[in-house]
């Protein structure tokens, strides 16, 4: 599954690393040549060296005001008094104003320590900015990568968004050179889980709050899987507890009536068909009376495929919405087709509408572009896979299932 691309994603993801690891290597070295004595000067250092002057004048200023301050004030009085009591008096006194000056002294160094670090909080050094593959040499790899995803089918709209998120994360991510590896994984798997999230439909959520019976439409063009997608879809509905009810509207191609019986009968659902050649409309109609008489839950609607260019088969199942009205309509893909699958979801969208689309034969494909491409180029959600022809073997789509089947481990050759 998806091997073409896998394989390929593989050599892109080992020459972006090489050219990462180049960078980081480039970095070091450039490092190694600036000597502590050679390094310029940071901004936080020439601050610090301005602030350092500063301080230092605003202690000495603050010790001379304080020592002013507090010099002692001799009174007349005291001047009247003997000699001998007056110098022991001054002595403590001068004790005691040294003692007071000291206090003061070291209240004010505090606080000037405590600005000191304020102001080293603010100045902080400024980060070193990241390391940068040249823009030339990114045009070169991302122009690799977009030929790899051409390759593999891939919608050009989708290359180009993956190949922009690649560019900014590029930009933006930090990197050291234990985790090269890691970080080119990631920026891969950023970049492919992007375009798989586009649209988002809680299938089971839908069914089980919405109004009964709930009709699900069946679209697309002859060969898909479409007939074997609605039985696959009645089997894991019935496993739900849900009650279903088929309409053979495909009643122009031969033998279409009959396969959709066959399924019926292996899953025990009640099938609803006219003739062949008859009115499909009718068949959508009575198909919904039946569920809604013998309340039924769902009524899955098979329709003819048809070709996106053929004008008069659209419309008549223009012919069919407007009669049945669903709820929901799914356009089933075929994941072979390439590009192709997406043209025609365009056509089918623009016809009729799509809600949800249903990709079949993931499991043989090798290229995987069409998986990465239907919901992204037609904006609606990708809601089941088919992985196999038995009837479990329709899953709901995960994007990581996607991203995990593309970048697994063993990559096949």
């Amino acid at each position: 599954m998806f091997k073409f691309l896998k394989n390929k994603l593989k050599i892109f993801e080992k020459k972006l690393e090489d050219e990462v690891e180049a960078e980081l290597k480039k970095e070091a070295k450039e490092e190694l040549l600036l000597e502590p004595e050679n390094k310029p000067t940071t901004p936080f250092e020439t601050k610090q060296e301005i602030a350092k002057p500063i301080l230092e004048k605003s202690i000495s200023e603050e010790k001379t005001k304080i020592a002013t301050e507090q010099k002692p004030v001799i009174t007349e009085k005291q001047l009247q008094k003997p000699n001998r009591p007056i110098r022991a008096e001054k002595r403590e006194r001068e004790k005691q104003i040294d003692k007071q000056i000291e206090e003061s002294i070291e209240t004010e160094l505090n606080r000037i320590v405590q600005t000191r670090k304020s102001i080293e909080e603010i100045v902080q050094p400024e980060k070193k900015p990241t390391w940068g593959i040249s823009d030339q040499k990114l045009d070169e790899l991302l122009w690799d990568l977009e030929l790899i995803l051409l390759e593999s089918d891939v919608a050009y709209s989708v290359i180009e968004s993956i190949k922009k998120d690649i560019k900014e994360e590029l930009k933006h991510i930090s990197v050291d050179r234990s985790n090269v590896g890691e970080f080119v994984g990631h920026v891969l798997k950023n970049a492919i889980a992007h375009v798989l999230q586009s649209g988002n439909l809680n299938f089971n959520e839908f069914i089980e709050k919405h109004k009964k019976p709930v009709v699900l439409m069946f679209v697309g063009v002859n060969g898909t899987g479409k007939t074997l997608s609605i039985a696959k879809m009645a089997f894991l509905l019935k496993k739900q507890g849900k009650t279903c009810v088929m309409a053979a509207g495909d009643t122009f191609r031969a033998g279409a009536i009959e396969q959709l019986e066959i399924h019926a009968n292996n899953l025990d659902v009640k099938i609803v068909k006219h003739g062949p050649g008859a009115d499909p409309a009718a068949v959508a109609f009575d198909a919904i009376e039946h569920a809604k008489a013998k309340h039924k839950d769902v009524v899955l609607l098979d329709t003819a495929g048809r070709m996106q260019t053929n004008c008069n088969l659209m419309d008549e199942m223009a012919k069919i919405k407007r009669v049945a009205k669903p709820d929901l309509i799914i356009f089933v893909g075929d994941a072979l087709a390439g590009n192709d699958v997406v043209e025609q979801a365009k056509r089918f969208n623009e016809i009729v509408g799509i809600d949800g689309v249903i990709l079949t034969k993931v499991d043989t494909d090798a290229k995987g572009g069409s998986s990465l491409s239907i919901a992204y180029t037609i904006g609606k959600p990708l809601l089941f896979i088919g992985v196999g022809q038995k009837y479990e073997d329709q899953i709901p789509f995960d994007s990581q299932w996607m991203v995990d089947n593309i970048f697994g481990k063993d990559s096949e050759s």
